[in-house]
């Protein structure tokens, strides 16, 4: 039987339902204000065109977001009971299904990734969690974290430009059901749908100074986690700024929070549903192109199927489609950055320098743009960079293992511990698997799912603290 290739017409959302301004300020005490330091430009990585200019905040900025905050803590927002503090996020969340396509085409636009992911997986889940901590905001003494557990005052926050939306709701949603107020500085790259969600905080009535937004580059952000009038500090980002953070704030008493690099094993038994798992392992390393701090970009296979495995595996992945993150066809979008795609180029060629064998399906790239073709590397060994250092990119790295005790063995070798994947028919092999595995998530026969409700974090050299669930609540109490 001859196979049939299908081509795929041109699909693309459009662009027209962005309003995108030519410049942006700050967000501070209600307001958008200019920011004292030097504007910078947002790209759309896609080609390469400046989409607006955007402000950026100074010390000064930061001292006056930070001050709005706290009046805003002191005289409205926490003595404010937690059924009025709840209608403000359920309002909040209503917004964001309201606004859902245009969050949508605007995160793809800013950040690359395809538009079925932010239209279908980022802003739902952004509506979702201020659904559900809206819920809590009036049953906190029923958390389990005492009987009158009180907010912290001001939440400095600094997100990342791989989920950008979505990590904005992460943080801010649980702070705000708390009755904590806010400080919240987006990505360098990706600051404009944190910039809508300014404007979405206003179209919903919250008091001014409740949610502060002050954009700019990394100074900008150590400003923010280091001001003195900061009582609690959430970061997601890399391992080395979360050091740097930690060393800042240790011994000022002051709350911590940090999810950070990940280097996820996703382990493929000998019994596990091969086509399934192949779903899983792609899912789990080219899903927003590989930007996922526990994408599973080790994948462990048991020797006796390694072989079956990769081919279907390749197979599945030539695919992928490769291209316009606006086009609804599209599985792998652009690279955030040229810096970031700089990144992911040096550590693939260190692979290839240190032995591995390199393949990628048949790909044209746009000849604009940041690309990186979906790529694996078999023969990978545990001491290879591209086994150990977080590449943040969509690349794989297959090694194989005999026993279980060695795949637990491998998984665990790495200073990461923020996730991992177990794929087995037997649910006695997933559970003892899982009890050993020393990570903050482990996921059953599937891969990158996420809910409100369940928390999320990591050990080691992954962070500290969870987010989501009833556990999220914590890190913004007094208990």
């Amino acid at each position: 039987m001859s196979q049939s290739i299908f081509e795929y017409a041109p699909a693309p959302e459009s662009r027209d339902v962005v309003d995108i301004r030519p410049s942006y300020g700050l967000f501070i005490d209600g307001e958008f204000t200019g920011g004292g330091g030097e504007p910078f430009k947002s790209v759309d990585p896609s080609n390469e065109e400046t989409l607006a200019q955007v402000a950026s905040a100074d010390a000064g900025d930061v001292d006056r977001a930070v001050a709005a905050a706290r009046r805003a803590f002191v005289r409205v927002w926490g003595p404010m009971p937690g059924a009025e503090r709840a209608k403000y996020l359920f309002r909040i969340a209503r917004l964001v299904q309201e606004r859902a396509r245009e969050l949508a085409v605007l995160e793809s636009i800013d950040n690359g990734k395809p538009i079925r992911e932010s239209r279908d997986v980022d802003v739902p889940l952004v509506a979702a969690h201020f659904f559900y901590y809206a819920g809590w905001a009036d049953k906190l003494s029923h958390a389990g974290f005492g009987p009158d557990p009180r907010p912290l005052g001001v939440a400095g926050q600094v997100i990342p430009w791989n989920f950008p939306l979505l990590m904005l709701a992460w943080k801010v949603a649980p702070a705000l059901a708390c009755g904590n107020t806010v400080v919240l500085k987006p990505a360098e790259t990706t600051p404009l749908t944190a910039l809508v969600f300014a404007d979405i905080c206003r179209q919903a009535g919250l008091p001014a100074g409740v949610v502060n937004v002050v954009t700019g580059a990394g100074e900008t952000g150590r400003l923010v986690a280091g001001h003195e009038g900061v009582d609690k500090v959430a970061f997601t980002g890399s391992t080395a700024v979360g050091k740097q953070i930690a060393r800042t704030l240790a011994g000022t008493g002051k709350r911590l929070t940090l999810e950070l690099g990940g280097k996820a094993a996703n382990i493929v038994f000998d019994d596990a549903p091969l086509d399934q798992a192949v779903e899983g392992i792609v899912n789990g390393i080219f899903f927003n192109q590989g930007h996922v701090c526990c994408a599973g970009s080790r994948l462990l296979v048991q020797e006796s199927v390694a072989e079956e495995l990769l081919e279907r595996l390749k197979a599945r992945m030539a695919t992928l489609r490769v291209g316009d993150p606006l086009d609804k066809n599209t599985d792998i979008g652009a690279i955030n950055s040229a810096a970031q795609l700089a990144r992911i180029r040096e550590l693939s060629q260190a692979g290839v320098a240190e032995g591995a064998e390199r393949w990628s399906p048949e790909c044209v790239l746009p000849e604009r743009g940041f690309w990186f073709a979906p790529t694996v590397f078999t023969g990978v060994a545990s001491s290879h960079r591209i086994a150990r250092e977080e590449i943040f990119g969509p690349v794989l790295s297959v090694l194989t293992f005999r026993t279980p005790g060695e795949a637990v063995e491998k998984a665990n070798n790495t200073p990461y511990g923020l996730s991992a994947g177990v794929w087995s028919e037997k649910g006695s092999r997933i559970l003892w698997a899982a009890q050993r595995l020393r990570a903050g998530v482990v996921w059953a026969n599937t891969f990158n799912k996420f809910d409100p409700a369940s928390p999320f974090g990591g050990y080691k050299e992954s962070g500290f603290g969870r987010e989501g669930g009833r556990h999220g609540l914590e890190a913004y109490l007094n208990v």
